[in-house]
């Protein structure tokens, strides 16, 4: 099967690279993924409220130029699902809604980190919007830059800490709030969801069932 995907932001012909070689090494047997870059070259990072709304939009706009051929389905590249609307078409999946649908379905009791507020007031609306909000534990904001997203040791330094606050506050699973983030689980006190591995695996899960 094949995923099509596309980033929140447009990157960097490199970052472009390492985040698709990242979906690469990610992808289960059978599932292949072909990132794109969003066509808004204005947008570079989300650091406002207004670049949130802004992706959402233009990632849309791009996902409605793309034809899926059969089988194929579209995962925007964001915990944040822009261009995702729930209910309206099976060939497009949010990273977010499968992965809280998923963690709710087993008995999580789920909390979240995100690299600032803008994307953490999003992510929490999102969740209330897919009616989950009864499962969802809290949120801890890092307060990291974009370039954070590139040095895992900053992140994971930042991350460790709000895991701890996240279980103290009855968090049994977190959901690291960026797709294009490597997860160490060393040092970690509860497990911390990858989003973007867990949702292909959610997608090959599906398609293995449809074949049987």
């Amino acid at each position: 099967m094949k995923v099509v995907s596309i980033t929140p932001i447009h990157v960097t012909e490199e970052e472009l690279k390492r985040r698709q070689a990242r979906y690469e090494r990610l992808a289960p047997a059978g599932i292949t993924v072909e990132l794109r870059n969003l066509s808004e070259q204005s947008l570079n990072a989300l650091e406002r409220d207004s670049d949130v709304r802004a992706s959402d939009l233009a990632l849309l706009a791009d996902a409605l130029k793309i034809n899926l051929e059969i089988g194929e389905v579209l995962l925007p590249d964001c915990i944040l699902d822009p261009g995702f609307r729930q209910n309206a078409s099976g060939t497009t999946i949010g990273m977010l809604e499968s992965v809280m649908s998923h963690l709710v379905a087993a008995g999580g009791k789920v909390g979240a980190v995100t690299r600032n507020e803008s994307i953490g007031n999003e992510l929490v609306r999102r969740v209330g919007e897919y009616g989950f909000a009864s499962h969802f534990v809290d949120l801890e904001v890092l307060n990291l830059s974009f370039n954070a997203i590139n040095d895992e040791e900053q992140w994971h330094r930042a991350l460790k800490i709000a895991v701890d606050c996240l279980a103290s506050k009855g968090a049994t699973v977190v959901i690291n709030g960026c797709s294009a983030v490597n997860v160490n689980q060393s040092q970690l006190s509860i497990p911390v969801v990858d989003p973007a591995e867990l949702a292909l695996k959610i997608i090959a899960d599906q398609m293995v069932s449809k074949v049987n």
